[in-house]
């Protein structure tokens, strides 16, 4: 089976953005979003002759504040603006939205747009997250106005938790959501969430949109991370009902479990949909050794999530999301990567819109 070639998108900006901990049930850890994750991956992506890393060009505006808050977008800038150079800003008081009336330019009302005390602003947030995005939205137009049949954005900070008007999770911007929103234009699409935690703000922004499909496996949110979504029975509303599909597993959860899963669920309501195209949010911390995941995967059940996508014969963007076990994350990446791009050597695939 043959391996294509796989272009890469990723900024040195983006590893600006250096938080340095974060409060976790009252207590204070060290943060796990570390620049050492995209500096694993970028080793090991360079040593394999099938990936070529290169920078997105332009990371404008407009097209961040059409899909998110503009408001987001002002208080990152006021951060990057107001913050001194080693300073770490922590929301503190998160008022309820219906009564307030919140000032992006004052960084002290950033909790109003916030919903976790582990996703600081510091005064290199706006541009690491802008260049974060901009290496999503150029995967995808490599896909959609190129002739890729795969991309991979290497995105840090990741975005899958980040919803239009709110941040968490150490998410800024939705980078998987504003993908898809661009090919949502031309054709339907696909998101399927393999990170472990379940990705809150991109079911939010497609909830009711009957263009995108949105599937998530992720661990149950009764006892793990966002705990407030990721329900079995959110399955869309209005237009999208139907069209959001959540697969909460247990604790534990194994690779074969994990592949049945995908085999089972997963995969057949993706070709049901049948979709111009697939957005991968690439999260890697299912691997048995992450320290904020519990699931058991190895790194061959990535290769072999990675085969079934791509044998759907569709092109896929992947962007990277979670994944804290740093000594693996390189490893686990390629082996994710390496898998979409045999089966996408190996399926038939569709072309993306007009």
């Amino acid at each position: 089976m043959s391996l294509i070639q796989v272009p890469v998108f990723f900024h040195p900006r983006q590893l600006d953005h250096k938080p340095l901990y974060e409060w976790a049930f009252g207590e204070r850890i060290t943060h796990p979003e570390t620049t050492h994750r995209a500096e694993n991956i970028l080793a090991a992506l360079s040593e394999d002759p099938v990936f070529s890393v290169r920078p997105p060009v332009e990371f404008p505006a407009t097209w961040l504040r059409e899909l998110h808050d503009p408001r987001l977008s002002t208080l990152y800038q006021t951060a990057h603006a107001t913050l001194a150079d080693d300073a770490t800003f922590y929301p503190t008081v998160f008022p309820k939205r219906d009564q307030a009336q919140p000032n992006p330019m004052d960084i002290h009302q950033a909790g109003y747009f916030c919903f976790d005390a582990g996703t600081p602003l510091t005064p290199t947030t706006w541009e690491a997250a802008a260049w974060s995005a901009a290496a999503a939205h150029e995967a995808g137009l490599a896909v959609t106005d190129g002739d890729a049949r795969l991309a991979y954005a290497l995105c840090r900070p990741p975005g899958h938790h980040a919803q239009r008007d709110l941040f968490g999770g150490y998410c800024y911007f939705n980078n998987a959501a504003i993908v898809a929103a661009r090919i949502a234009e031309r054709g339907r699409v696909a998101i399927l969430d393999i990170d472990f935690h379940h990705g809150n703000g991109t079911q939010a922004i497609f909830y009711s949109d009957p263009r995108v499909l949105v599937i998530s496996l992720h661990g149950d949110p009764r006892e793990f991370y966002p705990y407030f979504a990721g329900w079995a029975e959110e399955a869309g509303e209005g237009a999208g009902a139907g069209l959001n599909l959540n697969i909460p597993l247990p604790a534990g959860t194994d690779g074969q479990e994990y592949l049945r899963a995908l085999d089972d669920l997963v995969l057949p309501r993706m070709r049901l949909f049948d979709p111009a195209a697939v957005v991968l949010s690439a999260g890697l911390d299912a691997y048995k050794g992450d320290p904020l995941g519990r699931f058991a995967l190895d790194t061959h059940d990535f290769e072999a999530i990675g085969e079934r996508v791509g044998l759907l014969g569709k092109p896929v963007i992947a962007v990277q999301e979670g994944g804290y076990c740093t000594e693996m994350l390189g490893v686990n990446a390629v082996a994710l990567l390496r898998g979409l791009s045999r089966g996408l050597g190996t399926g038939t695939t569709v072309a993306v819109g007009p």
